[in-house]
């Protein structure tokens, strides 16, 4: 047979080995109850599906056997989650058509066999949630159509080589979270054009962020083309990752594409984070909670969904346009050092006091501390306060001063006929301008009176 597809049943017990299948055969035995040894056939393979089931390698170690080395044409190698033990045999290296190699969840141990970097048509790489230790094979330089490279939740040390970001252009996804990762970040990753996906966290990574990060190409841009991330010749892997979104794992297939996450939480990172951060518009989930960062918040990203900040010494006001995004929809700035009054407005409104709490300098709302008034804003109480208390006096003096007017114009036109009654009233009117005069120099004092009271 060429397709031997009998996956997502409840079928049990243990497969012959070898499989008597034809050659270029795909077979997907994924999601069901099946033990014992990987059964693999004597023949080469287009796709080995084997994963969500119970193997446990070869019927003595437990281990993944070194006979998968001789699958050369396969483009699948699909092994996890299952309980496989041991190392990763370096067999593997020798599919030169191996487009994707999926052993995630599983007990491996051991370092990853720099014969791996022999697979270079290799486009998807799934190692994470397993007990490998070592650092990143040098030989992984030569990947150059890799799209996923996922080796979080291990055991692996060393410092990010700066490598890593030269030679991958295609590169979606960077997983290294939960590991034990250290020193600073390169700044080469910026040349990462086609990350959307950068999860380092768990790590102890330390140093500042570098200001390259804001020209992650597509993190520039909002995703607006969904593009089914599938693999293989004829049949096909579908890739899929689960993001922290909201505070909650959430995992993402067929809408992959669209998701840009940089998640940076739970490390030793420290100084002021660079407001070119903010040129990454396109951004959806940024996670920089539990580390050491000093001074401001920069502006925020106008698409993100998921923002926590929360444990990172940021201090200083809570940016006013943090209102206005409209897309947000989890927001954590508790427990740093932020103050002033809480730009309560628009979007903000729809986040609870949790969201602020642990900053004593912040006030009003949702807060129950209330906000001091400021010095500007007590002037100006002063200024509205001694405006009312002379309300009366400084209307009346207008009323006089309209009415005197009025006057002027009314009887002008007939007196200015003789000359005699002409001099006449304007005797009268230089002597009620000198009384307007004096009255208007009372009113005056009388209002510099009051501000001094106040």
């Amino acid at each position: 047979m060429n397709d031997f597809n009998l996956s997502f049943n409840q079928l049990q017990g243990q497969l012959p080995n070898p499989l008597n299948v034809r050659h270029n055969a795909v077979i997907d035995l994924s999601s069901n109850i099946f033990k014992g040894s990987i059964p693999l056939p004597s023949f080469p393979l287009f796709q080995l599906a084997l994963s969500n089931n119970e193997f446990s390698g070869n019927q003595l170690s437990g281990s993944i056997p070194e006979s998968v080395g001789r699958l050369s044409l396969v483009a699948v190698i699909d092994l996890s989650r299952n309980n496989l033990t041991g190392r990763i045999p370096s067999s593997i290296g020798n599919g030169f058509f191996l487009q994707v190699l999926d052993l995630q969840n599983n007990n491996l141990s051991g370092e990853i066999p720099s014969s791996l970097g022999d697979l270079y048509n290799l486009q998807s790489l799934h190692l994470s949630n397993n007990k490998i230790s070592g650092e990143i094979p040098l030989s992984f330089m030569s990947l150059l159509s890799l799209e996923t490279l996922d080796l979080g939740n291990n055991c692996l040390t060393g410092k990010l080589p700066p490598w890593l970001g030269d030679g991958f252009p295609y590169l979606r996804i960077l997983s290294l979270r939960s590991n034990r990762f250290s020193g600073e970040l390169p700044s080469s990753l910026s040349k990462l054009s086609s990350l959307q996906v950068l999860d380092l966290a768990e790590n102890d990574f330390n140093g500042s962020i570098p200001t390259t990060f804001g020209e992650l190409q597509s993190m520039t841009q909002v995703q607006k083309r969904n593009i089914h991330l599938f693999y293989g010749s004829l049949y096909y892997y579908e890739e899929s990752y689960v993001v922290n979104l909201k505070n909650q794992s959430q995992k993402y297939t067929r809408t992959l594409s669209l998701m840009t996450s940089i998640d940076l939480s739970g490390n030793n990172f420290s100084g002021e984070l660079p407001e070119e951060i903010s040129k990454l518009v396109g951004l959806i989930v940024l996670n920089l909670s539990r580390n050491h960062f000093s001074g401001p918040i920069p502006p925020s990203v106008s698409q993100l969904s998921s923002l926590d900040l929360s444990d990172t010494g940021f201090s200083g006001p809570i940016p006013p346009g943090m209102s206005s995004l409209d897309f947000l929809g989890y927001l954590n700035l508790s427990n740093n050092k932020l103050s002033g009054r809480i730009p309560y407005s628009e979007h903000l409104t729809t986040f609870e006091a949790s969201s602020f709490g642990g900053n004593s300098g912040l006030c009003g709302a949702p807060l129950t501390v209330k906000c001091q008034v400021d010095d500007s804003d007590k002037y100006k109480k002063i200024d509205i306060d001694s405006s009312n208390s002379s309300a009366d006096t400084i209307i009346l003096y207008l009323s006089i001063a309209v009415g005197f007017f009025a006057g002027i114009s009314v009887p002008y036109t007939v007196i200015a006929i003789r000359r005699s009654w002409w001099d006449a009233y304007m005797d009268s009117v230089d002597k009620t301008a000198d009384r307007l005069s004096y009255l208007g120099y009372k009113v005056a004092r009388r209002c510099r009176n009051n501000l001094k009271h106040n």
